[in-house]
């Protein structure tokens, strides 16, 4: 069993920064290619970030690139979302995902792994 548990959501001021964690309890986390999706209120869930099993290969969303990095470490299982100069628009509840065939894909669907989500809200 898979599971994936988020932390590090919070309430924040416009510009501001946070750093989502998400910790993997799978031994194969090294084989996963690991995403980070947000869902705002009335909204589908968007792709925000994904690393490669590696950490060699990362694609970004073009509303977040240049401000937020994704992340791992894969000694700890852990993968990263650092979130700078946040906007009122990145306010969503942001989930990990992970992707057992390593393929680091965009769309949800090739996920096969998700957490509970975790909360950012982004206002003055």
């Amino acid at each position: 069993q898979v599971q994936l548990v988020e932390s590090g959501g919070g309430l924040v001021q416009p510009g501001g920064s946070l750093r989502l964690s998400c910790a993997v309890s799978a031994r194969t986390f090294i084989t996963y290619a690991m995403g980070w999706f947000r869902q705002a209120p009335g909204k589908e869930r968007e792709f925000v970030a994904v690393i490669s099993w590696s950490g060699a290969i990362t694609y970004y969303a073009d509303s977040v690139k240049g401000r937020f990095t994704i992340s791992r470490d894969n000694a700890k299982n852990t993968v990263y979302l650092q979130m700078n100069s946040l906007k009122p628009e990145d306010t969503a509840v942001y989930y990990c995902a992970a992707d057992s065939r390593n393929q680091y894909g965009r769309s949800a669907y090739g996920y096969d792994y998700w957490g509970q989500g975790t909360q950012v809200t982004v206002s003055s």
